[in-house]
């Protein structure tokens, strides 16, 4: 069904929003200004103006410096997503999107790669369907700075200062198993009940057992009878009903005769990073990718 918008109900000006989000991403007045290639007075009084439309402070301000307060971190990622739009917006009403064209490599673990990468290309195809994208599925961390890939899709925020990198969004992960499982092992209804459960562990160190016992459930060892650090492999042995497995609830919902397990236990977080090299950051094929991965994953 259509969503019906209520346009009596926007009360901001765009240019205003541009001239914050600017301000948030470029981290000063003096940077947005020279970015956006206007006066640094004239965009300090549009972000004043937006302030006072939207009836709440944006910025705290000591000095020259600023810093985004609860309220503008808040919005921000609302208008990180009007500002991608009008970049497909002006893409696509100039024609320039279809004259896109190259290759890009993406790197992103085995499990995004397989289960949610697909709908994001599917969009980019018909956006752009002169690029063309080589996906590297691996759970190793490539390393951009020495370009093994163009755009990585990563859980843990890169740190090098020569990255741009953007989060844009946080799931969780949970213990998931087969119904024919659960149906043989009896549902439990508390940790205690896994303590003698078969689980499916990602590799042979100690991390994934520390990680639940910190969750309230007290395994050792001797409950991994089977690993692997293919992440695909691992849920399909979970899916067959060889034990219990950790997965992202988004992969889960994906996935038929799948049951969470304990679902009252602490969620486990799961923040997924967009990162890129700086440089690469102005290529134009490379920002249209990055810019539609991050509205498909947000």
């Amino acid at each position: 069904m259509h969503f019906r918008m209520d346009w009596k109900s926007v009360k901001f000006d765009w240019n205003r929003a541009r001239a914050f989000l600017v301000t948030a991403e470029e981290g000063s007045l003096s940077a947005a200004a020279r970015a956006l290639g206007m006066a640094q007075p004239t965009l300090g009084r549009q972000v004043a103006a937006l302030e006072d439309e939207l009836g709440v402070t944006l910025f705290d301000r000591a000095g020259r410096a600023l810093s985004l307060t609860p309220s503008g971190l808040d919005l921000l990622e609302h208008f990180r997503a009007m500002g991608e739009a009008a970049g497909r917006i002006s893409l696509t009403a100039s024609g320039r999107s279809q004259a896109v064209e190259g290759q890009v490599c993406i790197t992103a673990s085995d499990v995004m790669s397989a289960y949610h990468l697909p709908p994001a290309l599917k969009r980019l195809r018909a956006i752009a369907p002169g690029i063309e994208v080589e996906v590297v599925a691996s759970n190793d961390i490539r390393d951009l700075r020495r370009r093994e890939a163009d755009i990585a899709i990563r859980h843990v925020r890169p740190e090098q200062p020569e990255l741009i990198a953007r989060l844009v969004r946080t799931t969780s992960a949970h213990l998931y198993a087969s119904t024919a499982y659960l149906d043989d092992l009896g549902r439990p209804r508390s940790p205690a009940d896994l303590s003698d459960a078969d689980f499916i562990g990602f590799d042979s160190s100690d991390r994934l057992i520390s990680g639940l016992n910190d969750l309230g459930l007290s395994l050792t060892r001797t409950n991994f009878k089977l690993i692997s650090a293919n992440g695909v492999a691992g849920w399909e042995m979970v899916r067959q009903g060889l034990g219990i497995g950790v997965m992202m609830k988004e992969t889960a919902d994906l996935t038929p005769g799948i049951e969470c397990v304990l679902p009252e236990l602490d969620p486990i977080p799961v923040p997924i990073w967009l990162a890129t090299h700086r440089e690469l950051h102005t290529s134009r094929r490379i920002r249209l990718v990055f810019d539609v991965l991050a509205e498909t994953f947000s």
